[in-house]
């Protein structure tokens, strides 16, 4: 980390720059100056070497001068996830309200992003879930949790001992696992580890993490009362998630304490030896799930592989899979109009995560409404089968959800409330008593070149617009003569002049006023609307979730019918027959 030498002067925005480092040592942090995000010191010299940028510096006090690599902003997705994919943590510090303070404006770090904890779209496989684990040993025995923040998924669990730990790990493949800082133990099998101080690791610490996020003042109901390991962990990896996603975890709804007995215990040689999910190459073309891995929808892709990755040992559960699978297998219209109606299904559970944690765009609520709509016909493609009613049962069209989205949000929403248009017309009087403002004055602009050109006689004269003089009359300098006394001169070009007029910057204050104000009452009006889709989260997960095991039967009976497998006969027998 930089550090101000004595009797040395720093710019205000270079101490700045130090005070918010020094909060983040372990991350990179990128700090918006206008449209780039600039790392400096250390943090720009590892910025330009791991993403092949150009390392610059510039003046910082007599003498000096600070190394600096920059991105521009609209492209920073991109850049920290490439930095992530290399193990490093990058803290994005943004500039917090509009006015300055002492000369200076405000910036904080608005999210931290690790390898565990992301959330953007573009920064995730789709087809697997990303997990942020921890582990807290004592003696023999370990307490693990585990968290998808993507998802909501949140468990965790006891375990005897380091080998069925390792089994567990080996399982869940986390991207990031979190242990106290003097955790003596060393896990060479997960690629990045970041630390906690051993205090966040204490009961009292994680259980009162646990009870203020939930609500409630005992973990009875989450199994892990009498499990101190267990919920140690969890409290571990909880406070991890909070502080990354500055508090927003709402998608974390409840706590699975679990117990390996009803799986089928692997070990980490053996889950490479059977090749379940990748080759003993580390590829994923020859693996078991690149066999059967058909599936139409992200939400059944991940199913999938976390049904190989933990085989089920209950034969009357495993057969109900297997009634589901036949049902798909003996009919294949069905098969097929199934898989085509789940293949324009977005991802449903990530998008419902994205609601409750407040950071859903226009564009996924419209995701949303168009995933429901295609509920009610799948719901009757599987209505007649037995095996299936269940499944279609659990199917919630949420129709006054729909209704919302498609009052509310335009279609084709735009993936962000920067411009106008994101709200559809009629929804809001006051918006659209806004917008009708700003349309009559935009209306008397259209016509201002026109009308101009026929009093004036010039026929060359230009009405327009750009951010530094606003809306001007550009005029060229063989007609300048003819020009009426009350243009103002505000601009002169190499062939012409521009000029305004206090009607014309009237107007243009009335458009402008209202692009603000539009723009206010539309995220305002999001922000109540994606409310009001949260409230209906439970059931949309509990429609995500169904629908992946649908898409997880139909997948089955499809690479079934291909290769023409035939349906195995489950006994409790220690016997094993294949003809």
């Amino acid at each position: 980390m930089a550090k101000r030498k004595k009797g040395s002067k720093v710019t205000p925005s270079r101490q700045q720059y130090l005070n918010i480092k020094a909060q983040h040592p372990d991350a990179i942090v990128f700090f918006r100056l206008g449209d780039f995000y600039e790392t400096f010191d250390e943090d720009a010299e590892i910025t330009a070497r791991e993403l092949d940028l150009v390392l610059t510096s510039r003046p910082q006090g007599k003498n000096q001068r600070t190394p600096m690599a920059g991105v521009p902003h609209h492209a920073a997705e991109g850049y920290i996830a490439r930095l992530i994919s290399k193990g490093y943590k990058v803290a994005l510090c943004e500039q917090v309200g509009t006015e300055p303070v002492n000369g200076l404006m405000p910036r904080e770090v608005v999210r931290l992003f690790t390898a565990g904890t992301v959330i953007e779209p573009g920064m995730l496989d789709a087809a697997r879930n990303n997990y942020l684990a921890s582990v807290i040993s004592e003696d023999e025995r370990t307490g693990l949790a585990y968290a998808d923040v993507t998802t909501g998924e949140f468990a965790a669990t006891v375990l005897e001992n380091r080998h069925a730990l390792l089994e567990e790990l080996s399982r869940l493949a986390p991207a990031e696992l979190l242990v106290p800082e003097n955790e003596s133990i060393s896990f060479p099998e997960v690629s990045s580890i970041s630390t906690l101080p051993d205090w966040r690791f204490e009961l009292g610490t994680a259980r009162q993490t646990l009870l203020n996020h939930f609500g409630v003042t005992s973990l009875d109901a989450f199994g892990c009362e009498n499990k101190p390991l267990a919920a140690r962990a969890a409290g571990g990896v909880l406070f991890y998630l909070q502080e990354t996603q500055k508090g927003n975890v709402a998608q974390i709804q409840r706590l699975a304490t679990y117990s390996a007995d009803g799986f089928m215990a692997l070990g980490m040689n053996t889950r490479r030896n059977l090749e379940l999910t990748e080759t003993i190459a580390g590829e994923s073309f020859g693996s078991l799930l690149h066999v059967l891995e058909k599936t139409v929808t992200p939400m059944g892709a991940r199913l999938l592989r976390q049904r190989l990755s933990r085989p089920l040992l209950d034969i009357d559960d495993l057969n109900e899979r297997l009634d589901q699978v036949e049902s798909f297998f003996e009919d294949a219209l069905l098969r097929a109009d199934t898989r085509t109606n789940l293949k324009s299904m977005p991802d449903l559970e990530r998008l419902a995560n994205r609601v409750l944690s407040s950071t859903a765009t226009p564009r996924d609520l419209d995701h949303i409404g168009q995933a429901l709509t295609t509920i009610p016909e799948l719901r009757s493609l599987l209505a007649d089968q037995l095996s299936l009613q269940n499944l279609a049962e659990k199917l919630d069209p949420c129709p006054e959800t729909v209704d919302l989205i498609s009052r509310a949000i335009v279609a084709e929403a735009p993936a962000n409330l920067n411009n106008m248009g994101v709200i559809c017309p009629g929804f809001s009087a006051e918006l659209d008593g806004v917008m009708n403002s700003s349309a009559h004055a935009r209306e008397w602009v259209a016509e201002l070149e026109p009308r101009e050109r026929e009093r004036t006689g010039i026929s060359s004269l230009k009405v327009g617009y750009n951010k530094v003089f606003g809306y001007y009359l550009e005029v060229t300098k063989a007609n300048t003569d003819r020009v009426p006394e009350e243009y103002i001169r505000k601009q002169t070009l190499t062939n012409a002049e521009r000029y305004i007029t206090p009607e014309l910057k009237e107007y243009e204050t009335l458009i402008l006023n209202a692009e603000e104000r539009i723009l206010e009452i539309e995220r305002r009006i999001f922000a109540e609307v994606t409310h009001r889709v949260a409230q209906a989260a439970d059931r949309l997960l509990a429609t995500a979730a169904t629908l992946a095991k649908i898409d997880v039967a139909a997948n089955l009976a499809e690479v079934a019918a291909i290769n023409n497998y035939v349906r195995p006969d489950l006994t409790g027998e220690n016997a094993l027959d294949v003809r």
